[in-house]
Protein backbone atom coordinates (compact mmCIF):
# COMPACT_ATOMS: atom_id res chain seq x y z
CA UNK A 1 0.00 0.00 0.00
CA UNK A 2 0.95 3.44 -1.01
CA UNK A 3 2.38 5.40 1.93
CA UNK A 4 0.73 8.72 2.78
CA UNK A 5 2.96 11.94 3.49
CA UNK A 6 2.72 15.53 4.58
CA UNK A 7 -0.39 14.54 6.30
CA UNK A 8 0.82 16.47 10.06
CA UNK A 9 -2.23 16.91 11.90
CA UNK A 10 -3.81 20.77 12.25
CA UNK A 11 -2.17 22.15 15.05
CA UNK A 12 -1.97 26.03 16.39
CA UNK A 13 -1.21 27.89 19.91
CA UNK A 14 -2.33 31.53 20.80
CA UNK A 15 0.02 33.70 23.08
CA UNK A 16 -0.63 36.24 25.14
CA UNK A 17 2.19 38.87 25.06
CA UNK A 18 3.39 40.48 28.32
CA UNK A 19 4.04 44.32 28.85
CA UNK A 20 7.77 43.40 28.96
CA UNK A 21 7.57 41.47 25.75
CA UNK A 22 5.84 44.65 24.05
CA UNK A 23 8.86 46.26 24.55
CA UNK A 24 10.83 43.89 22.60
CA UNK A 25 9.33 45.60 19.35
CA UNK A 26 8.07 42.73 17.90
CA UNK A 27 5.79 40.29 19.42
CA UNK A 28 3.66 36.46 18.11
CA UNK A 29 0.24 36.52 18.93
CA UNK A 30 -0.47 33.15 17.35
CA UNK A 31 1.68 30.44 15.09
CA UNK A 32 -0.05 27.07 13.69
CA UNK A 33 0.19 24.47 11.24
CA UNK A 34 -3.09 24.21 9.05
CA UNK A 35 -3.62 20.83 6.86
CA UNK A 36 -7.26 21.10 5.08
CA UNK A 37 -8.08 17.84 3.44
CA UNK A 38 -10.08 17.76 0.09
CA UNK A 39 -13.87 18.10 0.96
CA UNK A 40 -13.67 19.23 4.25
CA UNK A 41 -15.00 22.14 6.02
CA UNK A 42 -13.44 25.65 5.80
CA UNK A 43 -12.24 27.40 8.10
CA UNK A 44 -11.79 25.55 11.10
CA UNK A 45 -14.39 26.52 13.62
CA UNK A 46 -11.87 25.97 16.94
CA UNK A 47 -10.46 29.15 16.48
CA UNK A 48 -10.72 32.05 18.92
CA UNK A 49 -13.48 34.89 17.98
CA UNK A 50 -10.73 37.77 16.04
CA UNK A 51 -9.65 34.84 13.97
CA UNK A 52 -12.55 32.64 12.58
CA UNK A 53 -14.24 34.20 10.01
CA UNK A 54 -16.57 33.47 7.03
CA UNK A 55 -14.85 32.80 3.77
CA UNK A 56 -17.26 34.24 2.30
CA UNK A 57 -17.31 37.94 3.26
CA UNK A 58 -13.93 37.48 4.93
CA UNK A 59 -11.96 39.66 7.73
CA UNK A 60 -10.04 42.33 9.31
CA UNK A 61 -7.07 41.44 11.36
CA UNK A 62 -5.41 43.74 13.85
CA UNK A 63 -2.05 41.65 13.06
CA UNK A 64 0.59 41.00 10.63
CA UNK A 65 0.27 37.20 9.35
CA UNK A 66 2.87 35.20 7.10
CA UNK A 67 0.67 32.28 5.66
CA UNK A 68 2.78 29.94 3.46
CA UNK A 69 0.93 27.31 1.59
CA UNK A 70 2.76 23.93 1.04
CA UNK A 71 0.60 21.60 -0.31
CA UNK A 72 -2.60 22.05 -2.20
CA UNK A 73 -4.40 24.89 -4.10
CA UNK A 74 -6.25 27.62 -3.14
CA UNK A 75 -7.57 31.54 -3.91
CA UNK A 76 -6.81 34.71 -2.14
CA UNK A 77 -8.22 38.47 -2.07
CA UNK A 78 -7.90 41.38 -0.46
CA UNK A 79 -8.65 45.67 -0.68
CA UNK A 80 -5.66 45.88 -2.67
CA UNK A 81 -6.15 42.57 -4.94
CA UNK A 82 -9.00 41.18 -7.11
CA UNK A 83 -9.02 37.49 -6.64
CA UNK A 84 -6.01 35.46 -7.38
CA UNK A 85 -5.48 31.65 -7.40
CA UNK A 86 -3.16 30.51 -5.18
CA UNK A 87 -0.84 26.83 -4.86
CA UNK A 88 1.74 25.05 -3.43
CA UNK A 89 4.27 27.71 -2.88
CA UNK A 90 2.59 30.78 -2.30
CA UNK A 91 3.36 33.02 0.46
CA UNK A 92 0.32 35.42 1.82
CA UNK A 93 0.84 38.43 3.82
CA UNK A 94 -1.59 40.12 5.59
CA UNK A 95 -1.48 43.18 7.04
CA UNK A 96 -3.27 44.49 9.82
CA UNK A 97 -6.69 47.06 9.25
CA UNK A 98 -6.82 45.16 5.50
CA UNK A 99 -9.71 43.28 4.54
CA UNK A 100 -8.87 40.08 2.88
CA UNK A 101 -10.22 36.39 2.53
CA UNK A 102 -8.72 33.31 1.17
CA UNK A 103 -9.50 29.48 1.11
CA UNK A 104 -8.52 25.88 0.05
CA UNK A 105 -10.27 24.49 -3.57
CA UNK A 106 -12.32 21.41 -2.25
CA UNK A 107 -11.24 19.02 -4.92
CA UNK A 108 -7.61 20.08 -3.80
CA UNK A 109 -7.60 20.94 0.23
CA UNK A 110 -4.32 22.55 1.11
CA UNK A 111 -1.28 22.75 4.03
CA UNK A 112 -0.32 25.94 5.40
CA UNK A 113 1.62 27.39 8.37
CA UNK A 114 0.78 30.64 9.87
CA UNK A 115 2.25 33.01 12.32
CA UNK A 116 0.66 35.97 13.50
CA UNK A 117 2.33 39.14 14.64
CA UNK A 118 2.58 43.24 16.25
CA UNK A 119 4.58 46.01 16.77
CA UNK A 120 6.79 48.61 15.92
CA UNK A 121 9.81 46.71 14.21
CA UNK A 122 7.07 45.34 11.77
CA UNK A 123 5.63 48.26 11.36
CA UNK A 124 8.57 49.98 10.35
CA UNK A 125 9.72 47.23 8.13
CA UNK A 126 6.55 48.46 6.22
CA UNK A 127 6.95 51.70 6.75
CA UNK A 128 10.09 51.64 5.04
CA UNK A 129 8.89 49.65 1.96
CA UNK A 130 10.15 46.40 2.48
CA UNK A 131 6.70 44.93 2.43
CA UNK A 132 3.86 46.49 0.41
CA UNK A 133 0.01 46.17 1.18
CA UNK A 134 -0.81 46.42 -3.07
CA UNK A 135 1.73 42.78 -3.63
CA UNK A 136 0.51 40.88 -0.50
CA UNK A 137 0.95 37.88 -2.47
CA UNK A 138 4.38 36.06 -3.26
CA UNK A 139 5.22 33.38 -5.37
CA UNK A 140 8.66 31.87 -3.16
CA UNK A 141 9.07 28.32 -4.32
CA UNK A 142 8.94 25.71 -1.84
CA UNK A 143 11.98 26.27 0.53
CA UNK A 144 12.36 23.87 3.70
CA UNK A 145 14.42 26.17 5.60
CA UNK A 146 11.23 28.19 5.81
CA UNK A 147 8.97 25.25 6.65
CA UNK A 148 11.64 24.43 9.60
CA UNK A 149 11.49 28.14 10.69
CA UNK A 150 7.28 27.80 11.50
CA UNK A 151 8.02 24.80 12.75
CA UNK A 152 10.59 25.99 15.34
CA UNK A 153 8.65 28.72 15.87
CA UNK A 154 5.24 26.39 16.91
CA UNK A 155 7.34 24.41 19.01
CA UNK A 156 8.46 27.05 20.89
CA UNK A 157 4.82 28.59 21.51
CA UNK A 158 3.79 25.45 22.69
CA UNK A 159 6.48 25.15 25.27
CA UNK A 160 6.01 28.78 26.20
CA UNK A 161 9.35 29.25 27.96
CA UNK A 162 10.58 32.23 29.61
CA UNK A 163 11.82 34.76 26.87
CA UNK A 164 9.67 32.96 24.21
CA UNK A 165 8.37 36.01 22.41
CA UNK A 166 11.99 37.15 22.31
CA UNK A 167 13.10 33.81 20.33
CA UNK A 168 9.54 34.28 18.29
CA UNK A 169 10.54 37.16 17.41
CA UNK A 170 13.98 36.97 16.24
CA UNK A 171 12.59 34.08 13.83
CA UNK A 172 9.93 36.51 12.24
CA UNK A 173 12.66 38.70 11.17
CA UNK A 174 14.59 35.84 10.01
CA UNK A 175 11.64 34.92 8.34
CA UNK A 176 10.88 38.19 6.50
CA UNK A 177 14.93 38.61 5.37
CA UNK A 178 14.32 35.01 3.83
CA UNK A 179 11.34 35.97 2.06
CA UNK A 180 12.75 39.65 0.82
CA UNK A 181 16.15 37.50 -0.06
CA UNK A 182 13.74 34.74 -1.92
CA UNK A 183 11.51 37.42 -3.83
CA UNK A 184 14.08 39.34 -5.01
CA UNK A 185 16.76 36.80 -5.44
CA UNK A 186 14.45 34.70 -8.38
CA UNK A 187 12.16 31.21 -7.67
CA UNK A 188 14.22 28.28 -7.46
CA UNK A 189 14.23 26.24 -11.23
CA UNK A 190 11.79 23.07 -11.11
CA UNK A 191 14.54 20.82 -10.21
CA UNK A 192 15.47 22.55 -7.00
CA UNK A 193 11.67 23.03 -6.36
CA UNK A 194 11.51 19.22 -6.36
CA UNK A 195 14.35 18.53 -4.03
CA UNK A 196 13.17 21.15 -1.85
CA UNK A 197 9.23 19.54 -1.61
CA UNK A 198 11.09 16.08 -0.63
CA UNK A 199 12.86 17.83 1.96
CA UNK A 200 9.76 19.46 3.14
CA UNK A 201 8.17 16.09 3.08
CA UNK A 202 10.87 14.76 5.12
CA UNK A 203 10.74 17.15 7.86
CA UNK A 204 7.01 16.65 8.21
CA UNK A 205 7.55 13.13 8.43
CA UNK A 206 10.33 12.79 10.84
CA UNK A 207 8.42 10.66 13.56
CA UNK A 208 7.66 8.21 10.36
CA UNK A 209 9.40 6.19 7.75
CA UNK A 210 10.10 7.28 3.86
CA UNK A 211 11.14 5.15 1.17
CA UNK A 212 13.02 7.38 -1.03
CA UNK A 213 12.37 5.12 -4.26
CA UNK A 214 8.59 6.20 -3.38
CA UNK A 215 8.61 9.46 -2.25
CA UNK A 216 10.46 9.95 -6.09
CA UNK A 217 7.88 8.46 -7.36
CA UNK A 218 5.25 11.04 -5.93
CA UNK A 219 7.38 13.69 -7.31
CA UNK A 220 7.40 12.37 -10.81
CA UNK A 221 11.07 11.80 -11.21
CA UNK A 222 13.20 8.76 -11.56
CA UNK A 223 14.60 7.58 -8.18
CA UNK A 224 18.11 7.61 -10.29
CA UNK A 225 17.79 11.17 -11.28
CA UNK A 226 16.57 12.15 -7.67
CA UNK A 227 19.33 10.58 -5.79
CA UNK A 228 21.81 11.88 -7.47
CA UNK A 229 19.94 15.22 -7.73
CA UNK A 230 19.51 15.20 -3.99
CA UNK A 231 22.75 14.35 -3.05
CA UNK A 232 24.46 17.26 -5.41
CA UNK A 233 21.67 19.73 -3.85
CA UNK A 234 22.26 18.78 -0.22
CA UNK A 235 25.25 16.62 0.05
CA UNK A 236 23.56 13.39 1.11
CA UNK A 237 21.99 10.31 -0.78
CA UNK A 238 17.64 10.92 0.45
CA UNK A 239 18.04 8.11 2.44
CA UNK A 240 21.00 9.60 4.80
CA UNK A 241 19.42 13.26 4.50
CA UNK A 242 16.24 11.71 6.61
CA UNK A 243 18.53 9.65 8.71
CA UNK A 244 20.31 12.59 9.95
CA UNK A 245 17.15 14.56 10.24
CA UNK A 246 15.76 11.99 12.93
CA UNK A 247 19.03 12.25 14.48
CA UNK A 248 18.88 16.03 14.71
CA UNK A 249 15.18 15.77 16.01
CA UNK A 250 17.08 13.17 18.59
CA UNK A 251 19.07 15.78 19.98
CA UNK A 252 16.37 18.72 20.20
CA UNK A 253 14.03 16.06 22.26
CA UNK A 254 17.03 14.97 24.47
CA UNK A 255 17.64 19.04 25.08
CA UNK A 256 14.03 19.99 25.15
CA UNK A 257 12.11 16.91 26.92
CA UNK A 258 12.08 14.49 29.63
CA UNK A 259 11.32 11.49 27.28
CA UNK A 260 13.41 8.81 27.74
CA UNK A 261 16.17 6.98 25.73
CA UNK A 262 14.17 3.81 24.92
CA UNK A 263 11.13 6.44 24.62
CA UNK A 264 12.76 9.03 21.58
CA UNK A 265 14.43 6.07 19.97
CA UNK A 266 10.65 4.58 19.59
CA UNK A 267 9.05 7.69 18.49
CA UNK A 268 11.51 8.14 15.63
CA UNK A 269 10.66 4.48 14.39
CA UNK A 270 14.35 3.04 15.16
CA UNK A 271 13.79 -0.98 15.54
CA UNK A 272 15.79 -0.71 18.11
CA UNK A 273 17.69 1.58 21.36
CA UNK A 274 20.81 -0.46 20.43
CA UNK A 275 20.51 0.74 17.16
CA UNK A 276 19.69 4.13 17.54
CA UNK A 277 22.50 4.74 20.40
CA UNK A 278 25.02 3.42 17.93
CA UNK A 279 23.89 5.87 14.88
CA UNK A 280 23.48 8.72 17.18
CA UNK A 281 27.46 7.49 18.81
CA UNK A 282 28.69 7.55 14.93
CA UNK A 283 27.18 10.78 14.00
CA UNK A 284 27.79 12.87 17.27
CA UNK A 285 30.44 11.00 19.10
CA UNK A 286 28.85 10.32 22.09
CA UNK A 287 26.09 8.34 23.54
CA UNK A 288 22.92 10.09 23.60
CA UNK A 289 22.38 9.95 27.53
CA UNK A 290 26.10 11.52 27.81
CA UNK A 291 24.73 13.98 25.29
CA UNK A 292 21.99 14.78 27.45
CA UNK A 293 23.83 14.96 30.21
CA UNK A 294 26.62 17.52 28.18
CA UNK A 295 24.04 19.90 27.66
CA UNK A 296 22.22 19.84 30.65
CA UNK A 297 22.49 23.49 32.60
CA UNK A 298 24.03 23.00 36.33
CA UNK A 299 22.24 24.23 38.58
CA UNK A 300 23.47 26.37 41.30
CA UNK A 301 24.37 25.21 44.20
CA UNK A 302 23.46 26.90 46.96
CA UNK A 303 25.48 29.48 49.55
Amino acid sequence: MSKQYNDLETRFKYLIPNDTDKKFGLWVNTVGFERIPPNSPYPLKDHPYGYFFNAKKGRILHEYQLIYITKGKGAFASENMPRKEINKSSLIILFPGQWHTFYPLPETGWNGYYIGFEGQVADNIVKNGFLFKEKPLLNLGLNEELVSLFSRALEIAEADRMASQQQLGGIVLYMIGMILSISKNGNANIINNKIEQAKIVMNENVFKEIDPEELAGKLCVSYSNFRKTFKNYTGFAPAKYFQLLKLHKAKQLLIESSYSVKEISFMLGYKSTEHFNSLFKKYFELTPLKYRHSTAIEKPRPA
